[in-house]
């Protein structure tokens, strides 16, 4: 996007996806109410908003994780009186719950700035080959007894762990996690950013979806880490700036041990070598220190890491952890 200096000559804006995490619109003490999300998704948005303000282009991606599981509650609970959906029309029907709630929030806060706020529903193309698809470890929806546990998979086939002990209802459903390849609306989302537009895409990690026999598009139920199909979309829209923000300040070696390290500033082989240690785990940070790693080998400018309110303050260089390439 162009926009005037203080000099009155136009010049170009960084471009930066910013992806949210899930304190952005549930925090975990919350229910999840709709006033709850919507007061979160305003604080959010307020940070977006000021980082807009300084002439950066933005894409936002979101997680979802509260909100499927919250559908996939209530499929259970009516199945008796409508049709239960799948997993990957839940994916695409909290995108646009969602996104619909971001791009309010984002318009109201932007209002006199002339800025076209759209939200895309997004698929995420995957491996139909990928290896997470005979061995799933992703858990979702609600917890089972083991007596509802095996009716399930005798039932729909679903994959149930136990996932917890000491607990009447320690099972649960696992998903397939693959690796997003590509975004399906990729170009279209670089087009409406050219123009100048702030888009919503890929939340959630996306709509998993493989190339059949026949080369047509198929929805799977599966879920794609939304840091890794953040990073798949910064490179789609030719980001100069992956911006993960999450709930702590920056990324730490030795979390919550006495010699507990904040790490400021990381080349992406030392990030590599400190991810192949161990130091950031699987569940947690570790997916978006790799995709961080993965933005900036294939040509992007830096990733931050920092929290969900001091966004412009970490574009600014002040906290965070920026990671750039070896």
């Amino acid at each position: 996007m162009l926009f005037p200096s203080n000099l009155g000559v136009l010049v170009m804006g960084k471009r930066v996806v910013i992806a949210l995490g899930g304190n952005a619109i549930k925090q975990p003490e919350e229910e999840g109410t709709v006033e709850e999300q919507l007061r979160n998704v305003d604080t959010a948005c307020a940070q977006i908003a000021s980082i807009v303000r300084k002439g950066y282009d933005i894409v936002v991606t979101h997680g979802n994780g509260p909100q499927v599981g919250n559908l996939a509650i209530q499929q259970e609970q009516s199945k008796e009186i409508v049709p239960p959906q799948p997993l990957v029309i839940l994916g695409a029907m909290t995108q646009g719950q969602i996104g619909y709630m971001i791009q309010q929030s984002l318009r109201n806060q932007l209002r006199g700035l002339n800025k076209n706020v759209v939200t895309i529903i997004t698929q995420v193309l995957v491996d139909k080959n990928d290896p997470d698809f005979l061995d799933p470890h992703k858990p979702v929806g609600p917890f089972y007894t083991e007596e509802e546990a095996e009716k399930l998979i005798a039932e729909k086939g679903w994959t149930i762990r136990k996932v917890r002990n000491h607990d009447e209802r320690p099972w649960r459903r696992v998903v397939p996690s693959p690796e997003p390849l590509d975004i399906v609306e990729g170009k279209i989302v670089k087009h409406l950013v050219d123009l100048g537009s702030i888009v919503i895409a890929s939340g959630g990690g996306g709509i998993p979806v493989v190339l059949d026999e026949n080369g047509d598009l198929r929805g799977v139920d599966a879920v794609i880490d939304k840091d890794k199909a953040g990073e798949v979309l910064a490179e789609a829209v030719e980001a100069d700036i992956f911006l993960i923000l999450t709930d702590v300040d920056c990324v730490k070696l030795n979390l919550g041990k006495p010699d507990e390290k904040n790490l400021r500033e990381l080349r992406s082989f030392m990030a590599r070598a400190y991810l192949k240690e161990g130091h950031f785990p699987p569940g947690s940070m570790g997916p978006k220190v790799e995709a961080c790693i993965r933005f900036v080998e294939h040509g992007g400018e830096k990733a931050i890491i920092t929290s969900l309110d001091k966004g412009l303050e970490a574009l600014e260089g002040k906290v965070g952890t920026v990671i750039t390439g070896s």
